[in-house]
């Protein structure tokens, strides 16, 4: 029997992980769920029946993850495995052990998306999935581990809390700056140096993902500290700026 891996979830990274499945396990028999419009050419499945597959990988938004595991928790086998892809941990992890009730799951975070994905032509070679936990047999894991180094991809362990602290500083603190550059309308012009669009780049990556944003910030708590101390380092540096003065003009 092939395996069947249900979807649960259809936004911009449920899409992009459909490339990736589509890809990288043909074999599978890949079932989707989502409340969305159905695009065209995709086809949707009943609830139920996505969550009896073998893998049941969650692609649907932070708050949406106690409603989700709660729908899809009396039509799972009981040797269903499911796949916690949320951008935060520490919350998903605690609600994946209260509401499964013993059943199986890894939780895993993929450090990329279909921007970063497109710009290296598919390559997905180095791209990193930080694993934060699971209560797979060791031989499970360990196969698991091997088939997506074997793609390509490198497996990086953390423990949740880890991973949200070092998520606060650098994923979200690049979407929080590209947030306000984008609130400021700042854009690109023709006289660009590399740096500026470097920046702008980023900025390009997180501009359309206001909710995610949103929902990181409300779900992980090192990321009002990493605001505090944004807030903190931009107030020194502007302060310091608009001290300055012109240099008075010689006149004689």
């Amino acid at each position: 029997m092939p395996l069947s891996i249900g979807l649960i979830g259809y936004g911009h990274f449920g899409a992009f992980l459909h490339v990736l499945a589509q890809r990288h396990v043909p074999d599978a028999a890949l079932k989707i769920h989502s409340g969305r419009r159905k695009p065209d050419g995709v086809l949707f499945f009943p609830l139920e029946e996505v969550a009896a597959c073998d893998a049941v990988v969650l692609a649907v938004p932070i708050s949406a993850y106690a409603d989700t595991l709660a729908a899809i928790g009396p039509h799972m086998t009981p040797d269903g495995i499911v796949v916690d892809i949320a951008t935060v941990k520490k919350y998903t992890m605690d609600l994946l052990q209260a509401a499964l009730a013993g059943r199986r799951f890894v939780a895993m975070h993929p450090m990329f998306g279909p921007e970063s994905y497109a710009k290296r032509g598919g390559d997905v070679t180095g791209l990193r999935i930080v694993v934060t936990g699971h209560n797979l047999a060791p031989s499970h894991y360990s196969g698991l581990c091997e088939k997506l180094s074997a793609v390509g991809f490198s497996i990086i362990e953390k423990t949740a809390e880890a991973h949200d602290k070092d998520l606060a500083e650098t994923l979200f603190l690049t979407h929080y700056i590209g947030q306000v550059i984008a609130h400021g309308k700042f854009e690109r012009t023709d006289i660009d140096t590399v740096s500026f669009g470097f920046l702008m780049d980023a900025v390009d990556s997180v501009r359309h993902d206001g909710q995610l944003f949103e929902e990181v910030c409300c779900y992980n708590p090192y990321c009002h500290k990493v605001i505090e101390r944004f807030d903190r380092s931009d107030r020194h540096v502007r302060d310091a700026m608009l001290s300055l003065q012109p240099p008075t003009q010689d006149k004689g």
